[in-house]
């Protein structure tokens, strides 16, 4: 325009005018006469001067031009009003088209999750604090469901139910956002569970071997080393390119911080992803954390690659439901849970699978914690896990004062899987394990009374206190596969029964030593075979007589 070129600072004006204009273009959030009346306040000063007074007819007919390319448009948001709020459960009146599962936003900008629908009204759990919100207050619908980050960038990380980072780090760089709530791959998705997830456990991967793509429950009472457990498995993966992720449901964050830091300490944060719900987090937060967790693995397994996932604990999470259903006033059952509380852990444990080679082949392994009050396996969360699970390891709490660690219960443990995910040479010296134990633990009952036992019956009590400590095992030292091997071939092939019960200890990790040092090429070949060949076996016993000699000059000596 001519006007522009007259005046630089009117141009100046009509392009701030033009700008102005062009933002709200198609999309009027405001009345004409206000846009105009902030344009006159942005560019009253200019108005003002003299200088731009000849300019003023030129700056009211570019208002009139682009004025007349606005449109005004309508729109309609869904709001609802809070009717009562409190212990993290808040009733809503109005959205008349929200659905269970969606998310709503309070004015503080805290979102809250619907799971009650009526005809007058509808419940909803919060996801963040409820200071602030109050009675009457306007809620508006998203229309989106909850979702969480997921990618390579999130292993490594420390993060909340909702993906919010707890580590004091830049956000994630999330290669993309998955929903909670998955269905489970269909019976045709999936493949047979055969092939091993070792944890590093001498008596878990020689009695009960865990198979990628498993659901193996941990239960016992608290403080007996369940978690642990799931620990050393997760630090067992180091070198086997299996990404992990560990769900904390309501645990002290003392013990959670232990955790971290024995991940750290020990090399395995970098490929593990924790989750935290603390007890001070709202239970909407507990109840959502397992789901976030298995989302976060979904993942990698749909990459076609093997995960491993904890859950510590589900008893601690059936109980954050329970909490949020007496809230939303459903009807309780057994135990005052809800009806639908094996649902909750069904279709949680059941998106764990071996997916079939068509699919990419991926598997997703949980291992499930739940913790029972005075070793009562009846209880109604752990039978409903026990039946939904395809195993169980139990902790016997008397095992554990006595110092056997971990204090596994081999009579009542089982994996439903077996020996079809147990690598060759594990099977070959175990066969006989576990009927050797159990009977030991049959016989032992017996002795405790006093009764007069056969020359038999002792050698077999004996023998069954070599193997027990055998399968003891100090916490966070998880073993290869070789080197598990290899003590546990030393003890069925009765090399140790001459050697006493209190030094059977001292006899297995010099045994290691001696064959991880003088004899490595052997540790190899098991490892990458896992096969337990006539020449290795050969080996193997030349090797240990070798040691034996050199033992009992040492402790002649001594």
């Amino acid at each position: 325009m001519d006007e522009e070129r007259t005046h630089p600072d009117v141009g100046a004006l009509l392009r701030v005018l033009r700008e102005q204009a062009g933002q709200q273009t198609g999309d009027v959030d405001i009345h004409r006469a206000e846009f105009i009346q902030r344009v006159k306040a942005q560019v009253g000063a200019e108005l003002d001067d003299p200088r731009t007074r000849p300019n003023l007819t030129a700056i009211v007919r570019g208002l009139r031009q682009q004025i007349g390319h606005m449109t005004d448009q309508v729109r309609f948001h869904d709001v609802g009003t809070v009717q009562h709020i409190g212990s993290g459960v808040a009733t809503l009146s109005g959205l008349p088209s929200a659905s269970t599962d969606e998310l709503v936003t309070f004015p503080t900008g805290v979102q809250g999750l619907i799971l009650n629908l009526d005809h007058a009204r509808l419940d909803v759990i919060l996801l963040g604090p409820d200071a602030g919100i109050q009675g009457g207050d306007l809620v508006t619908a998203t229309g989106q469901r909850v979702q969480i980050p997921v990618g390579h960038q999130i292993l490594g990380r420390v993060v909340n139910p909702l993906g919010v980072p707890l580590d004091d780090r830049n956000p994630v760089q999330a290669t993309d956002a998955h929903f909670l709530e998955q269905e489970a791959p269909d019976i045709i998705e999936r493949a047979p569970v055969n092939e091993p997830l070792h944890t590093g456990v001498k008596v878990v991967d020689a009695l009960f071997p865990i198979g990628r793509g498993q659901r193996e429950l941990i239960l016992g009472d608290r403080q007996v080393g369940k978690t642990t457990l799931a620990v050393d498995a997760i630090l067992n993966q180091r070198n086997s390119d299996i990404p992990c992720v560990y769900v904390t449901i309501g645990q002290k964050k003392s013990t959670v911080l232990s955790v971290i830091e024995t991940l750290r300490h020990r090399g395995a944060l970098a490929y593990t992803t924790v989750v935290i719900a603390s007890p001070e987090d709202p239970p909407a937060l507990r109840y959502l954390a397992p789901y976030a967790g298995c989302t976060i693995a979904e993942f990698f397994m749909h990459e076609g690659r093997d995960v491993l996932i904890v859950y510590d604990d589900l008893s601690k999470h059936a109980d954050a439901y329970r909490e949020l259903s007496l809230l939303l006033r459903r009807p309780p059952g057994r135990e005052a849970y809800p009806g639908d509380i094996f649902y909750l852990h069904a279709r949680l444990l059941e998106r764990a699978c071996k997916l079939h080679p068509d699919r990419g082949g991926g598997s997703l392994t949980a291992l499930p914690i739940v913790e029972t009050k005075r070793g009562n396996l009846s209880a109604y969360i752990p039978t409903n896990l026990i039946s939904i699970t395809d195993g169980q390891i139990v902790f016997d709490t008397a095992l554990f004062n006595q110092g056997i660690k971990p204090a596994i219960d081999v009579g009542l443990s089982v994996s439903r899987v077996g020996g079809k995910a147990q690598t060759e040479a594990m099977r070959a010296v175990t066969s006989e394990l576990k009927l050797e134990l159990s009977q030991y633990a049959e016989v032992s009952r017996f002795a405790r009374f006093g009764t007069e036992v056969d020359q038999a019956t002792r050698r077999q009590i004996q023998r069954g206190k070599r193997l027990q400590t055998v399968l003891t095992q100090p916490a966070h030292q998880p073993l290869s596969l070789a080197a598990q091997v290899v003590i546990l071939w030393a003890a069925s092939e009765n090399i140790l029964d001459d050697v006493p019960i209190d030094e059977v200890g001292d006899f297995e990790r010099g045994w290691q030593n001696q064959i991880r040092t003088r004899h490595p090429e052997l540790i190899q070949q098991i490892q990458e075979e896992g096969r337990l060949p006539p020449p290795i076996r050969q080996a193997l016993r030349d090797a240990v007589t070798e040691y034996r000699q050199e033992w009992l000059k040492e402790r002649n000596e001594a």
